[in-house]
């Protein structure tokens, strides 16, 4: 496909528990006319759905076993994503372009890989990463003087953030629940460190565990701060305090 031929790829992510479910939703709230003109790509995955997510529209929820099948498929690529594996349907992707914008909402890494697939390299994107702090709050924290392990500090930040979400979820939470939150706590720093490979950074303190989002009519805080800042994007407007990060911000690990 010729980027002329295809319409245009939007690609938003961050690490777990970020901000990125709530704020799709709040765009077809608020903004319906402009999430109405993307098709979403639902990707399969392995993990079991969480509380309120349905099969086929989060995702195609399998079992590993069939996702590890599918790396047969020359239609698929079975990504990696923490512990769960993923799967993109190349032929499906390439459908949706062809009838307009397609939008995927998800983790970094398969972000990044659809950002990197050899069959999607003429693909029109536009990739946008929300993290939970800005590039001066990192910079200040990576200071020598302050004497901290950041890679720390922000896996502390996110298991905050998935515990208060879980909690909400679940209610009481088991030994998996807790093993899982670990997990995805302990990847963001990496996560963090590839989002020099996206076009923008949005900031967003408002993460799926905050109330900002859903507890009054409209949004308050930085959840609205973000989906304004996510529409205008969308429509081609880059508004104050969207951020690019250079490499060198977070070096990625060689």
């Amino acid at each position: 496909m010729s980027a002329d031929e295809t319409g245009r790829l939007v690609i938003l992510t961050g690490p777990s528990c970020v901000g990125k479910s709530p704020l799709y939703k709040s765009l077809g709230r608020f903004y319906p006319e402009l999430r109405n003109q993307f098709h979403k790509l639902v990707l399969v995955n392995s993990r079991a759905p969480r509380p309120g997510e349905i099969d086929g529209v989060d995702f195609h929820f399998r079992t590993q076993a069939q996702v590890e099948k599918l790396r047969a498929n020359h239609r698929y690529a079975v990504l990696e994503a923490r512990n769960d594996l993923q799967a993109l349907d190349i032929e499906e992707l390439e459908s949706l372009l062809r009838r307009g914008n397609a939008f995927f909402e998800g983790n970094p890494y398969v972000g990044r890989a659809l950002q990197t697939h050899p069959h999607l390299a003429n693909v029109n994107r536009l990739s946008i990463f929300v993290s939970p702090l800005s590039k001066e709050e990192i910079t200040y924290l990576k200071a020598p003087e302050r004497n901290i392990s950041l890679e720390e500090l922000l896996t502390d930040v996110m298991r905050r953030k998935l515990l208060r979400r879980t909690r909400r979820q679940k209610g009481e939470l088991s030994a998996a629940d807790l093993e899982n939150i670990e997990t995805r706590a302990s990847s963001a720093y990496r996560e963090l460190q590839t989002a020099s490979h996206f076009q923008y950074v949005i900031p967003n303190h408002d993460g799926e565990d905050s109330d900002n989002w859903e507890a009054f009519h409209y949004l308050i805080g930085d959840a609205r701060k973000t989906l304004d800042a996510f529409a205008a994007l969308l429509q081609g407007v880059v508004r104050p305090g969207v951020e690019k990060w250079e490499p060198d911000l977070l070096p990625e690990a060689q």
